[in-house]
């Protein structure tokens, strides 16, 4: 079952809108879904500083075609400042390195984080309630699961079946 209180990688809701030709028709309408139940009774986290959101700006249009996705970011601008049903996690910036957080644990042994993960990861290790982040189709996540969980990151993979082939391809095993 999709937590409808997460945190949400931007791959969801592009994935949502069919612009990833990586992701099978099965993963498309599973992200579609899972914005759908978060739009109608869910709870989002994004960060106080607005990088989530000028992230999904960049990847989304929430005036353009009414796509899943699209539609998700017109609704997260909506409710973004209510606190109903958006919260806006504070992070502080460390210095020199915009894209990295205090809150951020150390990466475990084998992970290193992405610095566009960073805040979404950021996010879910700040907050008390540790949301899970809801992930699509970005393999390297797969091989991180385990690590994360062991510093207190949940990760729930929307497509498991097709982002585990794909990080068996990514990592030749």
């Amino acid at each position: 079952m999709t937590p409808i209180r997460c945190v949400v990688d931007t791959n969801v809701p592009v994935i949502a809108n069919g612009r990833n030709d990586a992701a099978s028709a099965a993963c498309v309408a599973a992200s579609a879904r899972a914005l759908q139940q978060i739009m109608a009774r869910g709870h989002v986290f994004i960060d106080s500083g607005g990088t989530i959101v000028e992230e999904y700006r960049n990847n989304l249009e929430p005036y353009g075609q009414p796509r899943p996705g699209n539609v998700f970011l017109k609704w997260l601008l909506t409710h973004e400042w209510g606190g109903a049903r958006v919260t806006r996690v504070a992070l502080t910036t460390k210095a020199g390195d915009p894209e990295d957080f205090e809150e951020l644990p150390p990466p475990p042994v084998g992970v290193r984080y992405d610095p566009s993960d960073r805040k979404f990861l950021a996010v879910a290790a700040a907050h008390d309630d540790h949301p899970p982040i809801l992930q699509a189709l970005d393999s390297k996540w797969w091989g991180w699961k385990e690590a994360l969980a062991r510093v207190g990151i949940s990760v729930h993979f929307l497509c498991p079946d097709e982002i585990a082939r794909k990080y068996v391809e990514k990592m030749n095993l």
